[in-house]
């Protein structure tokens, strides 16, 4: 194994407002403020105001109490331009995608900050072709943003109005179940599913329990301060203990906005993006419906999925870290499958971003095909040991100073060409991630900690 990976971006990109992942932070206590979502919706509204018909964006969001806030802001920048808008309430982020497409909108906005905790809050937008914007395009949004926007506000009837869609969650479970085999039931299956009181608190059961399953609902009773709060796809030990304690086949957790998902098996024992996308390979290739020879992981990919792929004489390709980078990377070489570790799982012959509901539907159909439990159907491989370490720092750049690249240096030197490591600055977060991956795990957790250490005490 070769000691370092494909580089990844910098996820601190050089932007006043976006990150790796639209923009985001702490509600009014950052760039997600009233003032700044408005100018974005005017922004992004004179940039897709394309052609002479009358223009229209769908607006989604989770559960947080801001959301109410922010939505305001946007329609209020999103109409002054001239746009109409489509608010849908509660809705995943994948259905948010679905529905720019389907409604043929020239712009949608999902209000979400995924999975961090209720304070926070960030705005995503999709194009019309249900993609997130390129890195161009933001930027073009930024410029706009801050090089006065007064010019290009309407009057009298070009004035945009605001409409709520009342029928969006059905178009989305309807959706949902079309992406499962109509052949195949989930009939005899107890499902326990925690929607981590978010955005899909309503239609994951609901689809689920449509297509025939015994279901234990968990997380489905947002105040708009629980979104994540111990539970869903970054807490997902509450979902394990209740796949146990009620005797259940298998277990699902989501996360804030559903475009995550990590999954256990009838033991309680956890089920990642890259088991997920061992066994959609699997699967999928069996039954002649992969595409590019293999999927795309990200270079937080478990070494483990590399061999069990080569196995199948399928190939792993590594991007990135971002599901926009895990599309760019499937564009480009023909891929439909690709994911992320923490459970954005892609799958582009249905969705065009990670959806966490249809991910776990192709796990379930296999699981539904086969007849076995999921802990036989969906451990394909045995990973290596990997370690993920947290740092967080309040300014500056830590991983500039020569202590710090030392440290780096001397943890590649001592896992040779049997391991790897990561340090990336997170484009979401004040963090800086430190991975190590290698055969012995007691070593992979030394050189992890050194880093770490190093790190903290720049960053003090």
């Amino acid at each position: 194994m070769r000691a370092d990976d494909p580089s990844a971006r910098n996820e601190e990109m050089a932007r006043k407002y976006f990150g790796t992942d639209g923009i985001r932070g702490r509600t009014n206590a950052s760039v997600l403020t009233p003032e700044i979502a408005m100018k974005a919706g005017m922004a992004a509204g004179r940039i897709f105001t394309r052609g002479a018909h009358r223009h229209r964006v769908v607006i989604g969001k989770d559960t947080r109490l801001s959301g109410y806030m922010i939505e305001n802001a946007l329609v209020a920048g999103f109409t002054a331009v001239g746009m109409d808008v489509f608010q849908f309430g509660p809705l995943p982020t994948p259905a948010v995608a679905m529905l720019t497409r389907s409604l043929r909108a020239d712009i949608g906005v999902m209000i979400t900050a995924s999975h961090n905790p209720y304070h926070d809050n960030g705005i995503k937008f999709f194009g019309p072709d249900g993609q997130k914007l390129s890195d161009a395009v933001e930027e073009e949004i930024e410029h706009l943003m801050d090089s006065g926007l007064e010019s290009g506000l309407t009057t009298g009837t070009g004035i945009g109005r605001a409409k709520r869609i009342d029928d969006s969650q059905s178009r989305y479970i309807e959706f949902a179940k079309y992406t499962f085999p109509r052949n195949l039931r989930l009939d005899g299956l107890r499902i326990v599913i925690d929607c981590a009181n978010g955005a899909a608190y309503k239609v994951a059961p609901e689809v689920l329990w449509e297509l025939g399953a015994d279901i234990v609902s968990m997380g489905v009773s947002p105040d708009g301060l629980n979104i994540n709060l111990d539970c869903g796809s970054t807490a997902p030990q509450a979902m394990c203990a209740k796949v146990r304690e009620v005797r259940a086949d298998f277990g699902i957790a989501l996360d804030g906005d559903a475009d995550r998902v990590v999954m256990a098996d009838e033991q309680g024992q956890i089920i990642d993006g890259d088991q997920i996308l061992a066994l959609i390979a699997k699967s999928w290739s069996k039954n002649d419906m992969l595409k590019g020879g293999g999927v795309v992981g990200t270079v937080m990919s478990n070494a483990g999925l590399d061999r069990y792929l080569n196995g199948l004489k399928l190939k792993l390709a590594r991007a990135s870290v971002g599901d926009r980078y895990v599309l760019e990377e499937m564009h480009k070489g023909g891929f439909n499958v690709g994911g992320e570790q923490s459970g954005h799982i892609i799958l582009s012959d249905f969705s065009t971003t990670g959806d966490g509901l249809i991910a776990a539907l192709q796990v379930l159909a296999v699981i539904a095909q086969e007849g076995k439990p999921a802990s036989a159907a969906a451990h394909l491989y045995e990973p290596l040991p990997q370690v993920l370490e947290n740092v967080r720092f309040k300014k500056g750049s830590p991983l500039d100073d020569a202590k710090v690249k030392s440290s780096i240096d001397a943890a590649r030197a001592r896992l040779g060409d049997n391991g790897r490591v990561l340090v990336r600055k997170s484009g979401t977060e004040p963090l800086i991630r430190v991975m190590a991956e290698g055969e012995d795990e007691k070593t992979v957790r030394a050189v992890v900690r050194a880093i770490a250490g190093a790190i903290e005490e720049v960053a003090a």
